[in-house]
């Protein structure tokens, strides 16, 4: 996410990324094949919003802007669109300028995605791609009146400085110095209102280490906004529920019925119209609305397909609860996860609780307390002795995930989440393996400042 890469980012994949909104999109470099939807994306603007990015009404601006960001790379220039499922959304790229270490940045937003961070977080992964390449500072000019492009300047943690002359703005952004890459990966970002003029830092001598305390912070932002619908859902759906008691989909929707959760609740079975008092529907398609949070109780090529629908139908939040995913059906999971804007929990997992809403979204045989002390676990029977344990001393629990084969959210979301929830006063993780041990140590030493962070990993 937000800890810098071994290497230039998207040299050679495509990274997904958070909007502030929770919003998962694609950002990638330009090729040759994008220049009829970038053109489109183009024409599309609105007279008012075009002029402010070509400070002009010219019929062919949309074209020839289509052929400078979809030429071929070059170490002179560079492009990258940011992709709403297969919609381009935003397009940013810079050009140096001859004989400097320095470019020009330019950006262009759809028109229906304007306020949402894209542009902030395009400029993010510009800055990375600048850094590896060995670029010392942005420049832009823009209208005086496009305080939407001037914010995102304003916000972006680097120390910008303007000048105003005529009408426009024209702006130097000092890239940060040493350092590794970067921020790339599932991040996000949320403005800030500020002035524009001499912004952030004097001088241009700001630590990496401070852009990336602005980038984690956006990221933060965009991340809780991402979990909202698995730890806070309106509405759930259990996809496997079966009429056999003791089933694992049949635990989960009695534990999730016993626990008093108050939202909507639905049942996905084909061969039943109830199980234990709730209303089953035969497929996901057949729910009446997009649940927040959907967990699957599913054989692994069924588990695939109802992800795939999950995302058709717009939900959110999904817990896969399904063991024994191969290697392949395991990528092709998280592909759809991504390419559908869900937010992963498992495979291969337990489930998850929130007692104070009610959400008791396991198997287990024992409901946890409600308190203050967030625990996430790999090992899934481990996890309920500690739940047990924890309630057994009055602790209680404020929210509980078992993240198993921990595809997408990891601990480190999870201590995002109880930074923010309002409830939790101490962080409980018990895992076997650290995704990014970087990122864990920044996000736990800001985590501890507030509430203890217990860490045990296994076998250690």
């Amino acid at each position: 996410m937000s800890e810098p890469p071994e290497k230039p980012p998207l040299a050679n994949a495509d990274v997904y990324a958070l909007l502030s909104d929770g919003t998962t999109v694609l950002i990638r470099q330009a090729a040759a094949d994008d220049f009829d939807a970038v053109k489109a994306m183009h024409e599309a603007m609105s007279p008012a919003n075009a002029y402010l990015r070509f400070f002009s009404l010219s019929r062919t601006a949309p074209e020839r802007e289509a052929r400078r960001i979809c030429r071929e790379p070059g170490p002179d220039h560079a492009a990258l669109l940011a992709f709403l499922g297969d919609e381009i959304v935003g397009v940013a790229s810079y050009e140096v300028a001859g004989g400097t270490n320095s470019a020009e940045v330019a950006f262009a937003v759809a028109e229906t995605m304007h306020h949402r961070g894209i542009a902030t977080l395009l400029l993010e992964h510009l800055v990375s791609l600048a850094r590896a390449r060995g670029l010392t500072a942005f420049t832009a000019e823009t209208l005086s009146e496009n305080t939407s492009m001037l914010r995102v300047f304003s916000d972006a943690g680097l120390p910008a400085h303007s000048r105003r002359e005529e009408g426009t703005v024209a702006i130097t952004i000092p890239l940060p110095p040493g350092g590794r890459w970067g921020s790339v990966g599932r991040e996000g970002t949320r403005g800030r209102s500020g002035p524009v003029g001499r912004l952030g830092y004097d001088g241009t001598g700001m630590e990496l280490e401070e852009y990336l305390d602005t980038v984690a912070a956006r990221e933060r932002s965009a991340n809780v906004a991402s979990l909202r619908p698995v730890f806070a859902p309106r509405s759930v759906a259990v996809i496997g529920a079966s009429r056999r008691p003791g089933t694992v989909g049949r635990s989960v929707l009695d534990n999730i019925v016993a626990g008093g959760y108050q939202g909507a609740l639905y049942a996905v079975n084909p061969n039943a119209s109830e199980i234990g008092g709730v209303v089953c529907f035969p497929s996901v398609s057949d729910l009446p609305e997009a649940p927040d949070l959907a967990l699957v109780a599913l054989p692994p090529k069924q588990a695939l397909q109802a992800a795939e629908d999950c995302g058709t139908l717009g939900v959110k939040g999904l817990v896969v609860l399904t063991a024994g995913l191969d290697a392949a059906e395991s990528a092709e999971l998280l592909a759809i996860c991504r390419r559908r804007g869900l937010r992963l929990i498992g495979p291969n997992c337990f489930g998850i609780a929130v007692p104070a809403i009610g959400l008791e979204a396991t198997f287990a045989a024992t409901s946890p307390a409600q308190g203050v002390a967030g625990l996430v676990t790999q090992s899934g029977g481990l996890g309920f002795a500690m739940v047990e344990h924890l309630s057994r001393l009055g602790i209680g629990i404020s929210s509980f995930a078992s993240v198993g084969s921990k595809l997408d959210v990891s601990s480190n979301d999870l201590l995002m989440w109880w930074e923010q929830d309002g409830v939790t006063e101490l962080a409980v993780l018990y895992i076997e393996s650290f995704g990014n041990p970087r990122k864990f140590a920044r996000t736990a030493r800001r985590a501890g400042q507030r509430m203890p962070v217990l860490t045990v990993l296994a076998g250690r």
